[in-house]
């Protein structure tokens, strides 16, 4: 068990780098085609962007605005259907061809250095639609994503761990110790994330914590590292008012390990 938990990204000398990384999906990594339903004064619905809710979220329903030639006057019902377990399968199809977003490059260093990651996202997905998509980008080399580099990396870790899992079944075993948290995936809220994404990134904290502890031991024993690196999460999301309460969160912490990032306008800033 703690061989199948142990892994992270190694750097240069083939040392344990204790970075980890927690990512919001949507304007964060990608720019996906979905849309939330909302309603028009004529009853109408309207399909609005993620970027854009998240710029409206908090007038939707509460006073009638202008949008995109539309009076907006509330949510149409089910108004995140594409955004939950009805379009699972859709999702996997927009993330093999849509945009990349301003921490794609983040997400592909990521993953070529086999570094454990979190994916904290509002949407409401089954977690494993979201790990499938990601493996689906791992196989294709998807913009910069190099399977080859990632293998390298995790073979890399066997000098560390001492695994013997064979090479085809080195992603999905990657994949199966990185985490998905959609937010709204059961009884969570689409509506306002903050808490649900709190809540996950306070659990990948834990996880990050227990398993930098094991891979601190393997490490020490093989004189690979100092016995009091302290592992550190960078939190991106395009959300600023996510990026607020989980800053305001987490520092309040005294052995606090998350860094956040706003993505929003599409330029990552150290929050």
């Amino acid at each position: 068990m703690i061989k199948r938990r142990l892994n992270e990204g190694i750097d240069e000398s083939g040392t344990p780098d204790m970075k980890y990384y927690a990512f919001d999906w949507d304007d964060n990594i990608m720019v996906m085609p979905t849309k939330i339903v909302l309603l028009d004064e004529d009853g109408d619905e309207v399909g609005m962007s993620t970027e854009d809710f998240a710029e409206y979220r908090t007038e939707i329903g509460k006073t009638p605005f202008e949008y995109e030639g539309h009076t907006i006057t509330g949510f149409a019902d089910d108004a995140f259907r594409y955004f939950r377990t009805l379009g699972d399968k859709q999702f996997v199809i927009d993330s093999m061809t849509a945009k990349p977003g301003p921490a794609w490059s983040d997400f592909v260093e990521a993953i070529n250095n086999g570094s454990i990651f979190s994916i904290v996202t509002a949407r409401g997905h089954n977690p494993s639609t979201l790990k499938e998509s990601v493996y689906n980008l791992i196989i294709s080399n998807h913009n910069g994503i190099d399977s080859n580099e990632l293998i390298k990396n995790l073979e890399k870790y066997r000098d560390i761990s001492g695994t013997k899992t064979k090479k085809r079944d080195l992603i999905r075993e990657y994949l199966d110790l990185c985490r998905f948290y959609p937010v709204s995936f059961g009884e969570g809220s689409a509506t306002n994330p903050e808490e649900g994404k709190i809540k996950a990134l306070k659990e990948f904290v834990d996880y990050v914590r227990n398993v930098s502890k094991d891979i601190r031991k393997k490490a020490y024993l093989k004189n690979k590292i100092t016995n009091n690196f302290v592992p550190t999460i960078g939190f991106s999301d395009d959300d600023i008012r996510n990026v607020e309460k989980v800053k305001s969160h987490f520092e309040k912490e005294p052995d606090n390990i998350i860094k956040t990032y706003s993505t929003a306008g599409g330029v990552k800033k150290l929050y």
